[in-house]
């Protein structure tokens, strides 16, 4: 997220139970409403400058969307963190020397809007990856559909879902990482930001490093408005140099809170072991 001045007036808490304008039931059942909704989701990921995505994510290994959901699906996405029974597990960062925060992994069925997310973002996605992949010389290809590859997964033993909505207050942070839950690695992965910066939250930025040989690492804040996602490499991406490809590493985290909550969700394309 990006570096903004302290609001005016003091960054304000979410309200847990209700938004107006979009039902939680019908974000997350398999109602009608619920499927007109994730079909205009697919078309929003559809009307995506991919182009200037694919160039961003080869020059900088990260592109942001721009608006991708709406304030009411942000703020009926954030509804569901109260709802323990949408979600597999939770993590408090601070036990595991993550950062210091918490999120929660999504059970399956994933709720309709979060697998309409990862379905729809995948394809092009999958053909950027085939394109890196090519790049640095390993064989391996990914499906052009995300439930091709899911399946692949599961075949290797990786059958629990990685979609997850995270949580920060105040002070928070989360360390440099780099989501990897197995021997199955989807390269890229998407973060959804579900709140206003310098309204709902200040600080809290969105960091990636990057590591080429013989240099130092090369730190980006990525700049994000509410209902837009960043798209980023998860471990690796390849480089040219003047010897062809090579392979630079990446990590990722959160810069620390400094008041309000903030919150995003998670879109990781491969399951977890």
């Amino acid at each position: 997220m990006h570096d903004r001045s302290r609001p005016t007036r003091p960054a304000r808490r979410f309200n847990t139970h209700w938004c107006s304008g979009v039902s939680v039931e019908n974000l997350v059942r398999g109602t009608v409403a619920a499927a007109n909704r994730s079909a205009d989701i697919t078309t929003r990921v559809e009307a995506l400058d991919w182009r200037s995505i694919e160039s961003e994510l080869n020059t900088r290994g990260a592109a942001v969307t721009g608006a991708l959901l709406t304030a009411d699906e942000c703020g009926a996405m954030i509804q569901l963190y109260a709802r323990r029974d949408f979600f597999r597990s939770r993590v408090v960062m601070q036990r595991h020397g993550f950062g210091q925060g918490e999120y929660q992994y999504f059970a399956y069925p994933l709720p309709p809007i979060v697998a309409r997310m990862r379905s729809a973002l995948y394809p092009p996605l999958a053909r950027v990856a085939n394109e890196w992949q090519a790049a640095l010389g390993t064989e391996e290809r990914f499906p052009e559909r995300h439930e091709d590859y899911i399946a692949h997964c599961h075949r290797h033993g990786q059958t629990r879902p990685t979609p997850l909505l995270l949580r920060y207050g105040e002070g928070d942070y989360n360390c440099l990482h780099q989501d990897i839950y197995g021997e199955q690695v989807f390269p890229l992965q998407a973060t959804i930001l579900l709140g206003e910066p310098g309204i709902d939250f200040t600080g809290g930025e969105f960091v990636l490093t990057e590591q080429r040989p013989r240099r130092q690492s090369r730190v980006e804040v990525v700049p994000l408005r509410r209902g837009e996602a960043v798209i980023f490499a998860v471990r690796q991406r390849p480089v040219r140099g003047a010897r062809g490809y090579y392979r630079v590493n990446l990590r990722h985290g959160v810069s620390r809170v400094l008041t309000g909550e903030r919150f995003t969700c998670g879109i990781i394309f491969h399951d977890a072991a």
